[in-house]
């Protein structure tokens, strides 16, 4: 059997978490288990020997995949093996992606797969906050160069106290709920939500999420120590480090061709996309001097070449002139303007346009049928509040084909639904679909989708005492400046070292992303200065927002459906529903509604949705008759429906019936219960509870007089 390597990495108040490597997945570039209880993750690294030159971009995938049989489950459906990643799958493969990503070289330009399986779920532990560890830690004994280790972890707050990597439980507690990821100096990314949490609650979060992360970036350090091997092959760097003496030639001219044309139309402070085209024309210009076979054979390098020139304009007008490309200050958010009720068929709509970017979101309302059903290997759940976030090619004037929802739309959709999810009341009775579909695109899409969503889901009668708003920051360096970037456009976060994307209501922060595209250098204090600045901007657009619609309507619209919940003793749900169904249906078809029930611990929740609100009235009231229990000491009115010699037999409710015994009819002795009632007569009555021996109604009228002085 093959020797193993590993280290055990103990955290304060949190479980040991073992890595090691050496045993399985010995094909794989590099290898490695993380073991947290007993929950298990594998993860493999392959990286190609052959550089891509023909590509701009690291190519790098990640993978994250949970096997139903670690948690002892077979998928549902009618296919028996996993399929295509759910978004939770998607959506941890996002968070691994985003904290690798920077600490690879810029010319590296080898093929990477990340491959992480769940093979053991502990519900104790959640897969998703030491996926990042695993990829580190098979990064780190394949010998690749990056710039790691790196590490991420889970932490929260319950009850003001914060927790590293908790359970389930713990979290569905949780006021604040992050995902940190950091190499051993630097924060690198950061992803959550918050129950409006300040900005220096937020930071103290960060703080003790990375000297968490600090002790599992050693224990990678110390297992590579152990492995007595050499790189398994030498990786060789771009061409682009080392151009041959054509390439260089080509890089100078190309330089001094189109620097200046850049620079002088970019102070011209175009629009996106007339600047989008004159940058094309001006490559082609430079182009149409080559040869056709200087062109076709230098083409890729000349595009990507052209970028890095565009991009050293962008930086030195920003940290050098400090003018934008639309010639905003840094602190300065682009025109807002907005529109609710935009689609007056829809239950909730509004249009909110920043700058160049447009977000057309509509609010859907609808029962607990509707809900989002999660059935995967962690949880089972359903959600009755969930956003979807569209980013069609038009909006960015671009043409590509539709291949479904890409990983970033589901991203986007997921960090706005995140923002907001805890401004919904609680005692709301629709489940809620907020769809987002981003009409023009020039950066911050996601924020003008929460922005959108919060004036759309006021439209729709949503009772948020506290709306939403969101902004994404960025940030320019060199060795002596700093600036940071309030409301940033597309080449203001491609060209930059930060996009952080937060959001927050007048009280506090709800929901933040941040990606670190340099690695070195995101100080406490720099961070600090970041999210004052982003309060200001967010707290500016909130006012702009409220302009358009300051408070939330009182009412749904006439065409959204009519939702009214209660609950009965679970005992009487049979008697709701009937046999075969046969009572609940009666009653739907004769109130033209839809009726739902569902045990809940030892109540039965009666959801009722209609149109017209007196027929749900009409369905509301069959239901209390069903379910009809009279209370001690109440008095009710009540029916006369037969008379006996012992008494007389009253409906105190429809289809409850007690008997009125003669001697509690009166004061007075009766030798004809007729001498005081008849049948049809209306009555006051008095329940005075259950007979201990027959189980019967005691009821009394006489108690409801005076009683006569002898």
């Amino acid at each position: 059997m093959p020797d193993t390597l590993k280290e055990i990495i103990s955290l304060e108040d949190c479980f040991p978490i073992v890595i090691e490597t050496g045993k399985i997945a010995r094909q794989a570039d590099g290898a490695a288990i993380v073991r947290a209880k007993n929950t298990i993750l594998l993860a493999t690294v392959v990286v190609s020997k052959e550089i891509k030159n023909e590509i701009n971009f690291l190519p790098l995938t990640v993978d994250y995949r949970e096997k139903y049989s670690a948690s002892g489950k077979i998928p549902g459906g009618f296919i028996k093996r996993e399929g295509r990643p759910s978004d939770e799958e998607i959506l941890t493969m996002r968070l691994v992606d985003r904290v690798l990503r920077p600490t690879f070289s810029e010319s590296f330009r080898n093929e990477i797969q990340i491959m992480i399986s769940l093979l053991s779920y502990d519900k104790t532990v959640l897969p998703d906050e030491l996926a990042g560890l695993a990829a580190s830690t098979a990064l780190s004994v394949a010998g690749i160069p990056f710039n790691g280790p790196i590490s991420e972890i889970r932490i929260i707050r319950v009850n003001g106290k914060f927790i590293i990597n908790p359970s389930l439980d713990q979290l569905e507690k949780a006021d604040i709920d992050l995902i940190v990821g950091a190499s051993e100096h630097s924060i690198i990314m950061i992803e959550g939500e918050m129950k409006e949490i300040t900005e220096k609650e937020f930071l103290k979060a960060i703080n003790i999420a990375h000297n968490a992360i600090k002790p599992q970036i050693e224990a990678q350090k110390k297992l590579v120590k152990k492995i007595q091997k050499n790189r398994f092959f030498d990786f060789k760097e771009n061409n682009r480090e080392n151009p041959s003496l054509e390439k260089e030639f080509l890089e100078k001219e190309l330089f001094s061709f189109s620097y200046e044309k850049i620079y002088g139309m970019y102070k011209d402070l175009l629009d996106k996309k007339t600047r989008s085209i004159q940058e094309k024309t001006i490559l082609n210009n430079f182009k149409k001097k080559l040869s056709i076979e200087e062109r076709e054979k230098n083409e890729i390098f000349i595009d990507q070449y052209y970028e890095e020139i565009k991009k050293r304009v962008v930086r030195h007008m920003i940290l050098e002139e400090g003018i934008r490309l639309d010639g905003r200050k840094s602190q300065q958010i682009r025109p807002i303007w907005s529109i609710v009720d935009y689609l007056p068929e829809v239950h909730g709509s509004a249009l909110f346009s920043r700058g160049e970017t447009q977000s057309l979101t509509t609010v859907t309302l609808g029962s607990s049928l509707d809900a989002n059903k999660i059935d995967n290997v962690i949880m089972e759940n359903q959600e009755k509040f969930y956003l979807h976030y569209n980013f069609p090619p038009f909006s960015t004037g671009e043409i590509r084909p539709i291949r479904g929802v890409s990983r970033r739309e589901i991203g986007h959709g997921n960090l706005a639904q995140r923002a907001l999810k805890n401004v919904i009341p609680d005692n709301n009775p629709y489940t809620i679909r907020v769809v987002s579909d981003i009409l023009e695109s020039n950066g911050s899409s996601s924020m003008a989708t929460v922005c959108a969503a919060s004036l759309a889901l006021m439209d729709a009668g949503i009772a948020i005492e506290n709306p939403v708003s969101g902004i994404s920051m960025g940030l320019f360096t060199d060795k002596e400046k700093k600036v940071i970037l309030s409301d940033i456009m597309g080449e203001e976060d491609g060209f930059g070292e930060l996009d952080f994307k937060i959001t927050g209501t007048k009280n506090g922060i709800t929901a933040c992303q941040m990606d670190v595209k340099k690695i070195q250098g995101l100080t406490n204090d720099l961070l600090s200065q970041i999210l004052m600045q982003a309060l200001e901007g967010r707290l500016f657009i909130l006012k702009k927002m409220l302009e358009t619609l300051p408070k939330y309507r009182n009412k749904q619209k006439p065409n959204a459906p009519k939702i009214y919940t209660f609950n009965i003793p679970k005992d009487f749900i049979g008697a709701v529903i009937g046999p075969g169904g046969k009572v609940i249906q009666e009653i739907q078809s004769c109130t033209d509604t839809s009726i739902l029930i569902e045990e809940k611990g030892d109540m039965g929740a009666i959801e009722i949705i209609g149109k017209d609100y007196q027929k749900m009235k009409q369905a509301i009231n069959r239901i209390k008759e069903i379910t009809f229990v009279p209370e001690i000491g109440k008095i009710y009115k009540a029916k006369v429906k037969s008379i006996k010699d012992f008494g007389a037999f009253v409906e105190i409710s429809k289809g409850v019936e007690g008997l009125l015994h003669i001697s509690e009819i009166g004061w007075k002795r009766l030798n004809n219960i007729e001498e005081e009632l008849n049948i049809g007569d209306i009555i006051e009555v008095k329940f005075m509870g259950i007979d201990e021996k027959n189980k019967k109604m005691k009821l009394s009228r006489k108690v409801l007089f005076p009683r006569p002085k002898n």
